[in-house]
């Protein structure tokens, strides 16, 4: 029988959804530090990725057809081996939507409001009632600010429908450059430096490709808006760390919020961890306790597709683009 394999906890109903949309198939749900090696080389379905099963599920006997990945970001696979395989990559793009966008406004309205400074005043006791951070020496509000979002696809959109609510004007940078209905003004990438000059908030979700590596670098933040916030919730080698520390120790950047780092963990000794105007989250502003559910939705829906021959509807990785 052909074998599905899941590196991935499931529930029991999850498990009869898979069981169901795939009659044909054997579903295993199984750890992968404790994954057969003959099982994984026999899976014509592999959801999830694991490092100690990568020898399995490239060599040339590996009957592996198509990987769903736990994950919207693909750039720690082996794309290349994949590729040549011919093996159909789907990715988790749009599982994260709710929960970083929903970060991403916490981490705004934190800075608009100064609330990281009272937390930081709570625990040495302190009552102050002039909240001053570095950049940032006044309460201000979201509403009537312009929020530019770098890298416009499911988490950027529904970033940008979160600020409208707010009252925010939305600016988006995206590759292709197309209109999205929660966005005011579309840039293509070429237009990234006119769209920084307009942001209050400047927000990225960017993939991480070869034409995304640093892309947020000194040019970027001297043309961005002086006084600027910055959000990064996309991946960390997106953003010139050096030239970042740099904008806000001048002011250019006023504020930054960061959930990803070209490093991680970031190291105990680094300065971003000492800096007032930066609030730090250890890459979790995409965990939900509705993961698992939303991964299912999309696995299930492409699979029905998968079993009848159909093209798959959501979410197939282009190779050359890396997303």
């Amino acid at each position: 029988m052909k074998q599905i394999v899941c590196l991935h906890s499931l529930t029991p109903e999850q498990t009869r959804l898979i069981e169901q949309a795939a009659p044909g198939y054997k579903l295993t749900v199984v750890k992968s530090t404790d994954a057969d090696p003959a099982l994984v080389n026999e899976a014509e379905i592999l959801v999830g990725w694991s490092r100690q099963i990568a020898d399995q599920v490239l060599n040339q006997d590996s009957r592996l057809k198509w990987l769903q990945t736990w994950s919207a970001g693909v750039d720690t696979l082996p794309l290349d081996k994949l590729e040549q395989k011919g093996v159909l990559l789907t990715n988790s793009s749009g599982v994260h939507a709710i929960p970083i966008s929903e970060t991403i406004l916490g981490m705004m309205l934190s800075f608009s409001r100064q609330l990281h400074v009272s937390v930081r005043n709570q625990l040495k006791h302190s009552w102050e009632t002039k909240l001053a951070a570095p950049g940032r020496d006044t309460l201000s509000e979201l509403h009537g600010r312009t929020a530019v979002i770098v890298g416009v696809g499911e988490i950027g959109s529904e970033a940008a429908r979160l600020a409208k609510a707010f009252g925010m004007r939305t600016v988006g940078v995206r590759r292709s450059g197309k209109a999205d209905p929660h966005v005011d003004e579309m840039f293509t990438m070429d237009g990234l430096h006119k769209a920084l000059s307009q942001g209050d908030y400047i927000i990225s979700v960017l993939p991480l490709t070869d034409e995304t590596h640093h892309l947020l670098n000194a040019d970027a933040w001297a043309a961005a808006k002086p006084g600027a916030c910055f959000i990064n919730a996309g991946r960390g080698p997106t953003v010139d760390t050096a030239s970042l520390l740099e904008a806000l120790r001048s002011g250019q950047i006023s504020c930054a919020g960061l959930d990803v780092f070209e490093k991680e963990p970031l190291p105990e000794d680094h300065p971003l961890w000492d800096m007032e105007q930066v609030i730090i989250t250890p890459h979790v502003s995409g965990s939900t306790d509705r993961y698992t559910e939303r991964v299912i939705d999309i696995f299930v829906e492409n699979l029905k597709a998968y079993v009848q021959g159909k093209e798959l509807p959501r979410n197939l990785v282009n190779y050359e683009r890396a997303y």
